[in-house]
């Protein structure tokens, strides 16, 4: 499952500490979001920058 503080959308709330996602959903979107069945984000995208660098090594 991918962590909300690893993703590239994901930013620090520094009231609460905890990430939240800035994405930019509509209405539909939102509702399709929390209807689904699985916990995984379809939007999640990995904001490691040097993985790909890593990965050349």
């Amino acid at each position: 499952m991918a962590s909300c503080e690893t993703c590239q959308y994901a930013y620090f709330d520094e009231e609460t500490g905890e990430p939240l996602c800035d994405l930019n959903l509509d209405e539909d979107e939102i509702a399709r979001l929390a209807q689904r069945h699985s916990k995984e984000c379809p939007y999640y995208k990995d904001g490691d920058e040097y993985k790909t660098v890593r990965h050349q090594m």
